[in-house]
């Protein structure tokens, strides 16, 4: 007999003795008080740093006249699959917009960034024979899991690494199809994908771009599509994939890329293909949002300003941190139980909810807390944030030096 409940009791023990359990609050988000949320667990209301709501504009008062009205229009469901009856104008809106948002010919909409990612990596690895799929080692797993999944050859470069992603170019037959896998901003450590010398080795040696812009979509950018666009470099990119979840506040995942890539990929993808499709309310929220995003400055400055000041008030208060040039802040603890206690810490005595960051998500020995300011955290919640840290660091006596840290994991 078999006893299928121990070996599970037993995955589980496994993560709760490495100190990776992962424990979810029940929070209830109030309209129009963002960051602040109730805290069903504990009874109390707290401050949300961890959100990946960048901007709140899932508070935005056009997102939710735009859902509450095409609701009352339209119902809730989607009613099918696209390939069904779950196809409706505000989902094809939706893709319009994106497009011209990425200035790409077509778009195409997914249930989530996730899928959007597994399921054209996948699709696009096994429709061009003997492929050969160039992945950046810390691409997300979404990427990873979209790449196995095609029958496609597999080379990983190292991170940011443009000498060995042409070392692993320059040792493939010209002639194979390839596809180069990376990012714009990597959500972790908050660094930037070198995307220009990325593009100019595709060109070199006939591959295609796929740029993974999830982090930065809404954030950098003239009109918020993303670094490429910051850059200048819309139209060097093959197919960028984004999500409405994020800075845009809603859900849902895209691709923009040419009309031909988008028909493949909606005609072949099992993700898309037999997948429910994104309600009216939902695109008409993401819709509202980009376009608003579109047209405004004013969220991007003031979420630039209050990372900024954050990361300052951080260094002097000599928390340490992982430096860049985006609105992620790494803060290092380096061990997975210290961070665990480190939340609880900040969540019970300071009513500041921040997860810890665990392996798999990031390297053993990197254990940290990801804080995401927004433009609506307020110079006092900054300030008191800080002043919790600096609490937090001296009571658990967490290291204050980076470097030690990292060295710490490299050894």
């Amino acid at each position: 007999m078999i006893d299928y409940d121990a070996q599970f009791s037993s995955a589980l023990m496994r993560i709760r003795n490495e100190g990776r359990y992962r424990i979810f609050n029940d929070l209830e988000r109030k309209a129009g008080e963002f960051p602040k949320a109730f805290n069903h667990r504990t009874g109390k209301e707290v401050t949300v740093w961890c959100a990946n709501d960048y901007l709140g504009m899932g508070q935005h008062p056009s997102v939710i006249a735009a859902m509450t009205e095409t609701i009352q229009h339209m119902g809730a469901g989607s009613g099918g699959t696209r390939n069904i009856s779950g196809t409706h104008c505000r989902i094809t809106e939706l893709e319009k917009t994106i497009a011209e948002l990425h200035q790409k010919e077509a778009a195409l909409v997914f249930t989530s960034g996730y899928i959007a990612n597994e399921a054209s990596l996948s699709t696009l690895g096994s429709i061009l024979k003997d492929c050969v799929i160039f992945s950046d080692s810390l691409n997300h797993a979404s990427m990873i899991n979209g790449i196995r999944h095609s029958i496609a050859e597999k080379k990983i470069f190292r991170h940011n690494d443009v000498k060995h992603l042409e070392s692993l170019l320059a040792d493939t037959p010209h002639y194979r199809p390839k596809i180069i896998a990376f990012e714009s901003v990597y959500s972790m450590d908050g660094d930037i994908g070198p995307i220009k010398e990325i593009c100019k080795l595709a060109r070199k040696y006939n591959a295609l771009t796929y740029l993974d812009e999830v982090h930065a979509v809404g954030m950098y950018g003239e009109h918020g599509a993303g670094i490429a666009e910051q850059l200048d470099l819309m139209d060097e990119v093959d197919i960028i994939q984004g999500t409405l979840a994020k800075a845009y506040g809603v859900m849902g995942g895209y691709i923009a890329t040419t009309s031909t890539v988008v028909d493949m990929i909606r005609s072949y993808a099992p993700g898309f293909i037999f997948t429910t499709s994104l309600p009216p309310a939902l695109a008409a929220g993401a819709n509202a949002s980009i376009r608003h995003l579109m047209q405004s400055q004013h969220e991007r400055s003031q979420h630039q300003a209050a990372a900024h000041h954050l990361k300052q008030c951080l260094r002097d208060a000599a928390i340490p941190q992982i430096e860049c040039d985006t609105h992620i802040v790494p803060v290092l603890i380096g061990d997975p139980v210290l961070c665990q206690k480190a939340s609880d810490m900040l969540m019970e005595q300071f009513d500041i909810y921040v997860q810890p960051i665990n392996y798999p998500t990031v390297p053993k020995g990197t254990e940290r807390l990801r804080f995401t300011p927004t433009p609506y955290h307020t110079e006092a919640m900054i300030r008191h944030l800080t002043q919790a840290l600096d609490h937090v660091f001296t009571a658990l006596d967490i290291s204050r030096c980076a470097e030690t840290i990292l060295a710490r994991k490299a050894a």
